[in-house]
């Protein structure tokens, strides 16, 4: 649905990258995500055809799509396995914050990498004692001379086999308010005191890993401080949480996209009482229910996405476009289930996958509980009379 509306190079882009997943990843998801293996051809595919580099303008080697032409590209992504669009999402976010905060020297010297894919990155902001509170991270750095030593952690981090993060720490814990006290760091793997410390077991999201960064005394230049000023970390992550959201709403639709697809073509093909099983009102329902839902979460996604694309604040319609189309997501992964009976319990059929995945698309870049405040918030302010 909603294809009619592309421009000749989306259908172009969107077919391209609808050839490869079918040819090289399609055949291999079920066996991926039940070994939990990491998908290696879509990251060469991947780099290939430049979609680390989606969002990165093309002065640094980016193919500097709008965030339109992304969120349709992370849909299709989704449509085929959730976890294969994790890859690219916290990687562009960590690069949407060099590009818009970092001086020009750091800007030519990690853009063009991670455009394309030789410096893959992820984002370090969330901690064990929380995410959500981004003002009240323990991770700290302390300056010495022409250098940071920072201490601490950092959990459920995406994307721990790249070499790259975006680290945000405390540089000041004095300071008041908290947020000021904070500042983004571009780190990268292969130095003393910075470890991976342990891989975590998910429900779903398989074949991405997700993991504890430990830090012990870890030094890095001055030259690593995004922007070359402390205290501008809080600000730095936010706007990129804005393109985070999107991704997130967009991954949702994908998946919404084929849970129906998957539930239409079951209830067509299922026959009880002498009838398709999609003539039986409830079914029938169920299918009516589901299709709007991915009908509305799509035109949130992109009308949140064309907001980005004015260069405007779009926090409250990326909250929104998140917290309706995670919702969705997860609402109609279980009547998905419902629909194919026994079948969709079982693993020979994906929608046992999508009832695993969909949850956490209500929790990551933001959980709704806490987007529905930021929502709030916003409106207060949209409103304010």
């Amino acid at each position: 649905m909603g294809e009619q509306n592309l421009t000749e190079d989306q259908r172009a882009i969107l077919t391209s990258i609808r050839g490869f997943l079918d040819k090289e990843c399609r055949p291999h998801v079920r066996r991926w995500d039940r070994e939990d293996e990491y998908p290696a051809v879509a990251l060469r595919g991947f780099r290939e055809m430049g979609l680390y580099g989606a969002t990165i303008p093309e002065e640094y080697g980016g193919l500097g799509w709008d965030t339109t032409t992304y969120v349709l590209t992370i849909m299709e992504i989704a449509a085929c396995w959730m976890s294969l669009s994790g890859m690219i999402n916290t990687h562009l976010i960590m690069a949407n914050a060099v590009a818009r905060f970092g001086t020009d020297e750091q800007k030519q010297r990690w853009l063009p990498k991670m455009a394309a894919g030789e410096l893959r990155g992820g984002l370090a902001l969330s901690e064990a004692s929380g995410g959500s509170d981004v003002a009240a991270l323990k991770c700290r750095a302390e300056r010495r001379g022409d250098h940071y030593v920072i201490n601490g952690s950092k959990m459920w981090i995406t994307n721990s086999d790249g070499n790259a993060f975006f680290l945000l720490c405390k540089t000041d814990p004095s300071i008041t308010p908290q947020h000021k006290g904070i500042s983004g760091f571009i780190i990268e793997k292969g130095h003393p005191g910075f470890t991976v410390s342990r891989n975590l077991s998910k429900l779903g999201y398989k074949g991405i890993p997700t993991s504890e960064l430990a830090f012990e005394d870890f030094e890095v230049p001055r030259a690593s401080l995004l922007g070359g000023e402390e205290g501008q970390g809080f600000y730095q992550v936010m706007g990129g949480l804005e393109l985070g959201r999107i991704n997130v709403a967009a991954r949702a639709v994908g998946m919404l996209r084929s849970a129906f697809e998957d539930s239409m073509r079951y209830s067509q093909e299922r026959e009880t009482f002498g009838k398709p099983i999609w003539q039986h009102q409830l079914v029938g329902a169920k299918l009516a229910d589901m299709a709007t839902d991915l009908e509305a979460s799509r035109l949130l996604v992109l009308s949140a996405a064309k907001k980005r694309d004015t260069g405007e604040r779009c926090d409250l319609e990326a909250s929104m476009a998140k917290l309706f189309a995670s919702r969705a997501a997860a609402k109609h992964a279980l009547e998905a289930m419902h629909i194919h009976g026994a079948y969709g319990y079982s693993t020979e059929f994906d929608v046992e996958r999508y009832y695993r995945d969909a949850p956490l698309m209500t929790i990551g870049e933001g959980a709704n509980d806490i987007l529905m405040t930021v929502i709030a918030k916003g409106l207060a302010k949209k409103f304010a009379s």
